[in-house]
């Protein structure tokens, strides 16, 4: 057996392991172009093989189950823009909680946000604020108090009339604060998540929503780690994760 065989060996065993497919793209995440190329080819290959088979009826159980996935799947999704975190003390030179990276995706981040606005999807600024007293700051250092120009939204990506404000103590956007209700009133099911730090305060705040049964999207333009390689690990964490199949469905039966 070749080299070759024997690498399509391999992935065609993970095409047939049964593997969901959020696993195997981290799997695949830093694999080669061509090995990437060549698991499409297998997986096609292997689709022809099964659709030339006679088909099987599913059982009844089956059967609901596809359809209730379809029938999700089918369902448009309803949006909401939320921008974390983009604030002076973060994206001032100098401030101690800086994340540099931030400032190179304010000019996607900002035209986002323009078509957000003009297709009506709403935008919710998430802001980490904190009282002068805030044992928090033991561990951080003074960032973001509550009145001063350092937990201000960066000028160019200031609120604009009709945008909401939630304010948040720590890490999730979710804890101590009334996102949940922001949300609700919007009746959204699915979040796109902007702003900074990837791996810091969107990768809590995404956790927190896919356990509350929301889907999310982080677009890469518009989102800054710390670092480029801890900013991808908290990228690949949330692709790998789906939305709890429970609360999604008390989710959309709540939303109508």
């Amino acid at each position: 057996m070749s080299d070759n065989d024997e690498a399509v060996a391999e992935l065609l065993a993970v095409v047939v392991s049964g593997r969901p497919d959020p696993l195997v793209d981290v799997g695949l995440a830093d694999a080669p172009p061509a090995v990437k190329a060549e698991f499409v080819q297998v997986r096609e290959a292997l689709s022809g093989l099964a659709l030339a088979e006679s088909p099987a009826l599913p059982s009844a159980d089956l059967r609901g189950k596809i359809l209730r996935s379809l029938a999700e799947r089918a369902r448009s999704p309803r949006r909401a823009v939320l921008v974390v975190d983009m604030q002076n003390d973060h994206l001032m030179p100098g401030r101690p909680l800086e994340v540099p990276r931030a400032r190179d995706i304010v000019p996607a981040l900002v035209g986002r946000l323009e078509s957000a606005r003009s297709e009506h999807v709403p935008i919710v600024y998430v802001l980490d604020e904190h009282e002068p007293d805030d044992s928090d700051l033991d561990s951080w250092g003074t960032h973001n108090l509550k009145g001063t120009p350092g937990a201000e939204v960066w000028a160019p990506l200031a609120p604009k009339p009709g945008d909401h404000v939630v304010r948040k103590p720590t890490f999730s956007a979710f804890v101590r604060s009334n996102l949940a209700e922001v949300l609700a009133e919007l009746s959204v099911d699915t979040l796109v998540l902007t702003g900074c730090a990837t791996e810091v305060g969107l990768l809590a705040t995404a956790t927190d929503a896919l356990q509350r049964g929301y889907a999310v999207e982080i677009p890469p333009d518009a989102q800054a780690g710390a670092t480029a390689a801890t900013e991808q690990v908290a990228l690949g964490l949330v692709r790998l994760l789906a939305p709890y199949g429970r609360a999604r469905q008390a989710l959309l039966r709540q939303l109508g």
